[in-house]
């Protein structure tokens, strides 16, 4: 059984301005919830594309979306993928380009996939060293863990886990995969630890947190897919077309920031000037300036939620 609490729902939906004949993609199927929660709002004549590379959100979605799956479209791909998935749904182009009226992506790992300890996202399950959210994917925590160079190791803990002490646990590990390969969550779990000096162990939350998201970030490129998929959505998108985006921690919120900015730039012209020679054209623009986040409601239901940002900017021509 799938079991996932949808961050956001309400706010991200609401953000999107669905219009029941309109055209939107989930680029982050997961646990169903926001598709659900589009699809319900979509008549005969709309259309909701959702992606995931999971077996089991696909599934699970073939269950839950049932009664919509006259306007549903599943695909089984990485959302870095995302321009390639719309043609192959057959989505009405101009130029040879898919344009849809909304796209959402929701980040991260799904509660599932933190929760069942078989695929080795969590530090709190001891279990085989995995990680992939595609498992015909070829790249393993277990591969990283026990193969690649301290000095990378301990790069992708300080880029993807902001950990401070990444080093030290990258050290941790080579020693102790020279007497024998580490082979389980619970091993990895306390080496992280090993390598963290006990007093800043007593605070922060679970020492192993940071270590576990940068390997599950490296295992699936997951912030490279996310920029390759941002910038192809904002090429997806029809006129007044609107992007949603859910960040989890502070590099994809950085990152979706960013690439939106880029698109958000107005002509830098002085106002005499009889025509734009900067070339700057406002593509985008945002429909709120800072990230919508949870209320204390959500929070208190989900604390999982806490750290969740919204961003939504909307095309502009």
């Amino acid at each position: 059984m799938f079991h996932h609490i949808t961050v956001l729902k309400e706010e991200s939906v609401e953000g999107l301005r669905i219009r029941p004949d309109g055209i939107y993609v989930d680029c982050t199927l997961g646990g169903a919830g926001h598709s659900e929660r589009i699809a319900s709002m979509l008549s005969e004549s709309g259309r909701l594309i959702a992606l995931d590379q999971d077996d089991w959100a696909l599934e699970n979605a073939k269950s839950r979306l049932a009664p919509y799956m006259d306007r549903v479209t599943l695909i089984k791909k990485n959302f870095r993928h995302l321009e390639e998935a719309l043609l192959e749904a057959d989505v009405p182009q101009c130029d040879g380009v898919p344009l849809v009226d909304g796209i959402l992506f929701d980040l991260g790992v799904s509660s599932p996939q933190l929760d069942e300890g078989e695929r080795g996202f969590s530090y709190n399950h001891d279990a085989p060293l995995d990680m992939r959210m595609d498992q015909n994917a070829e790249l393993t925590a277990h591969e990283i863990v026990n193969e690649w160079s301290e000095a990378d190791i301990a790069r992708i803990l300080f880029e993807y886990g902001e950990e401070k002490f990444a080093r030290r646990i990258a050290r941790e590990m080579v020693t102790a995969r020279a007497k024998h390969p580490i082979e389980t969550t619970g091993e990895l779990a306390e080496l992280v630890k090993a390598g963290i000096p006990a007093a800043a162990r007593r605070t922060g939350g679970h020492p192993a947190k940071r270590s576990f998201q940068a390997l599950r970030i490296a295992v699936n490129d997951e912030l490279g897919a996310f920029e390759d998929a941002l910038h192809q959505a904002v090429r997806c998108l029809k006129r007044e077309g609107r992007v949603a985006v859910i960040t989890f921690h502070s590099l994809e919120d950085r990152i979706c920031k960013r690439i939106m900015n880029s698109y958000v730039g107005k002509c830098q012209c002085p106002p005499d000037l009889p025509m734009c020679a900067c070339g700057k054209t406002e593509i985008l623009t945002f429909i709120k300036r800072k990230p919508i986040v949870p209320g204390e409601e959500e929070l208190t239901l989900n604390p999982r939620s806490r750290s969740a940002k919204l961003r939504v900017a909307e095309k502009m021509i």
